[in-house]
């Protein structure tokens, strides 16, 4: 079976509703026109359309991927930052999106988060448990000082 091919006008109008449906990095972007077997002059040509037109903005999608990820998945900074750079996003952009989440709604959230998770864990021993919620805690993207000081705090 013949894979489609695309026309670059064919391609843009797909990409922009691949961008219009959902916030997109430059990274995705790049990957979906090579997959749909663009050569890369075709790509840089899509790529800027999209840019010139506002279908693709790296600013704004590193901060509405900080903001989800932050109030539904509930990441910490550290995990927040290692995704955004796999995305590619600069470090401009990536400090502009972690900016926007203000110290005190930070805190409330790990603390929050942190009270929940040592609530629901059935462990016994004080020691395993700490390590659960400090393993839990750390794995979620949370400063290791913020995590080893609430473990201290609930787990005595």
């Amino acid at each position: 079976m013949l894979k489609k091919t695309y026309t670059v006008t064919e391609a843009q109008k797909k990409l922009e509703h691949y961008c219009a449906y959902q916030e997109r990095c430059h990274k995705e972007v790049r990957q979906k026109l090579k997959s749909m077997g663009m050569i890369p002059e075709a790509i840089d040509i899509i790529i800027v359309h999209l840019l010139k037109h506002n279908f693709l903005n790296e600013e704004r999608f590193a901060k509405i991927f900080v903001s989800g990820k932050f109030r539904i998945k509930k990441w910490g900074r550290y995990r927040l930052r290692l995704e955004l750079k796999k995305k590619d996003i600069s470090t401009v952009n990536l400090k502009a999106a972690l900016n926007e989440i203000p110290e005190y709604e930070y805190l409330e959230v790990f603390n929050a988060l942190a009270e929940k998770k040592f609530e629901s864990i059935l462990e016994t021993n004080k020691f395993k448990k700490k390590k659960k919620l400090v393993d839990y805690l750390l794995y979620r993207g949370w400063e290791s000082y913020l995590v080893y000081d609430k473990a201290n705090e609930l787990i005595k």
